[in-house]
């Protein structure tokens, strides 16, 4: 039996974790899950997406111990420190190079790459650490792994390709093991994993039955309620198990932390704005432990009672008693020492993050794909008011399931993905892609700043030749061919560029919002054949990595790129 090694990285942007298989590929046993806090208490599947690094920029810790070592500092040694949590959400909707830079806690910058290298090379060690704690010692190199990363569908090729870097700085893969790193799309991972769910294994309604059919044609939507995004992906299941993708993947940057945020900016009205940000200021790490508190207390659909900080306290004593604070905001109150929020308060908190995912969900709903489910996953699935939400909008129209722990979905999904890469065999594409061309120049179709003339002819230049239009079905690892001739009967080399566009119908590459992604040179050094010689071109839209391979058919000779969408 052929042996499965995996370790299945989810890099959340508000947790972090990983789960683990070893175990053979015919065996099907539920993934092994790192548990996290024991020095705080807890006992979680995942441990919070902070980092810290000292004053000379040098990894020191992360997760829990990170949090612990930065909330116990006092002010001045707290912001001499480099210290960043829910930095993840710095790659979402731009385009990223590799120089970009992410603030600190305390205000100064550092290379995102190094943050997002260092945070990955510790959950790396870490999962090798805890998989030789549990083999009686056997050691283990990264070499020996399947690794499985985990992105949200929503995020911009670039996004994902910088991931790609970071985790080859981490030393996740090395030269001759790039294909040890497959990325698996968040909302993709959980649908993977609640497939395989039994009855029990989601969260029971009494007015539905709690069972997620498996049968052919079923279709329906995974919301993946992440701490930074909301990722939605829509699903049929296909004979032998398979998936298709339906629609393209949407969502939007309103997940957990906009409640979050929302909670952050009651506090400042309560307050007032001045004292709030003084406080903020002289105190960052007691604001973040409120925060922290807070994103427990927000599961439950009930009232809130936080423990106010004594510096806070303090500095609003000096202005006016405590009480006085609390009249001009409705459902807070003063008790002593502690702020109480109403749970109708608290769910105002939730309304612009649920109405994102509403708007979301009806647009998907109307185009009456014949939707049957939809599954809530991610740690913001946890939430009480999310879920009712959600049930209560829906309930009518398709059955809304959660699985029991809604936070390990895409971490076991993962590991199962990375058993069977090709289980999504078709999804639809994000872009137009295409390759610029030339042709015989037309006076009645092409533009006359386009014509090019050489002792063969006019030629129209820059013409793009589409090779997938945007939100086609491609299957996976699936390859487009191309035939390209060269445009002077003697020329010996032949530069190929790639293009992407968000648009449908293009004439030309240099069109607004075209973009390039790639060239490169084809040598072509028998010219015998004269323009009647041809290029085989191939585009392979691998998973995360897309590559173009053209080979001169007369000489044999072979030019493979991976195209790049991240500049430098």
């Amino acid at each position: 039996m052929e042996e499965s090694y995996i370790i299945a990285i989810d890099f959340g942007t508000t947790y972090s974790g990983y789960a683990f298989s070893l175990t053979s590929r015919e065996e099907d046993v539920d993934p092994h899950v790192k548990f996290w806090g024991e020095e705080v208490g807890l006992e979680t599947s995942k441990t919070p997406t902070c980092i810290l690094f000292d004053e000379h920029q040098q990894f020191v810790s992360f997760g829990y111990e990170a949090r612990q070592t930065y909330l116990k500092k006092n002010g001045r040694d707290s912001r001499a420190k480099f210290f960043f949590d829910c930095f993840k959400m710095s790659l979402y909707d731009k385009k990223i190079t590799t120089d970009l830079t992410i603030k600190a806690a305390n205000g100064k910058e550092m290379k995102a790459l190094k943050v997002f290298t260092e945070a990955l090379r510790f959950l790396k060690d870490d999962a090798l650490k805890t998989i030789e704690q549990n083999t009686e010692g056997r050691t283990f190199t990264a070499s020996d792994f399947t690794w499985v990363l985990t992105v949200p569908a929503i995020w911009d090729h670039s996004a994902k390709q910088f991931m790609r870097e970071a985790a080859t700085q981490a030393g996740i893969m090395t030269d001759g093991t790039e294909n040890n790193l497959v990325f698996a799309l968040e909302p993709e991972a959980a649908s993977v994993y609640c497939k395989k769910l039994p009855s029990e294994g989601f969260v029971a309604d009494t007015r539905t039955e709690n069972k997620l059919d498996r049968s052919p044609g079923t279709r329906y939507i995974i919301v993946d309620c992440g701490g930074g995004t909301i990722d939605i992906t829509v699903h049929e299941v296909l004979e032998g198990g398979v998936l298709k993708e339906l629609h393209k993947a949407s969502g939007n940057n309103l997940g957990g932390q906009t409640v979050d945020r929302k909670f952050k900016e009651f506090l400042r009205d309560t307050f007032s704005a001045e004292l709030w940000d003084e406080y903020e200021e002289n105190y960052p790490s007691e604001v973040r432990k409120i925060m922290y508190d807070f994103t427990l207390f927000k599961k439950h659909d009930d009232d809130v009672e936080i423990t106010c900080p004594l510096n806070l306290g303090m500095m609003a004593q000096k202005k006016q008693n405590i009480e006085e604070y609390f009249k001009r905001v409705q459902g807070a109150s003063w008790n002593e020492g502690s702020i109480k929020i109403t749970k109708q308060t608290l769910r105002s908190f939730f309304e612009d993050s649920l109405w994102s995912i509403t708007r979301s969900l009806r647009g998907i709903l109307s185009k009456r794909l014949n939707i049957k489910y939809i599954l809530l996953v991610g740690g913001f699935a946890e939430s009480q008011i999310l879920q009712r939400h959600i049930t209560e909008e829906y309930n009518n129209i398709c059955k809304v399931l959660c699985p029991f722990r809604p936070q390990e979905a895409i971490m076991k999904g993962a590991v199962e993905f990375g058993r069977n890469q090709g289980i999504v065999v078709s999804r639809k594409s994000d872009y137009t892609y295409g390759v610029g061309l030339s042709d015989w120049f037309n006076e009645s179709i092409h533009r006359a700043d386009k014509k090019y003339t050489n002792k063969d002819g006019d030629w129209c230049m820059d013409i793009f030749g589409k090779v997938v239009e945007i939100d086609e079905d491609i299957g996976w690892n699936e390859t487009r061919k191309q035939l390209v001739n060269p445009l002077e009967r003697d020329q010996t080399q032949i530069t190929l560029a790639f293009y992407r566009t968000k648009k449908n119908d293009l004439m030309y590459v240099d069109e607004p919002k075209v973009e390039e992604i790639g060239s490169f040179v084809v040598q072509s050094l028998d010219t015998t054949l004269g323009m009647d010689r041809e290029i085989d071109l191939e585009i392979k839209f691998g998973f995360t990595e897309m590559t173009a391979t053209a080979t001169d058919k007369q000489s044999g000779s072979v030019h493979t790129v991976i195209l790049n969408f991240m500049t430098k």
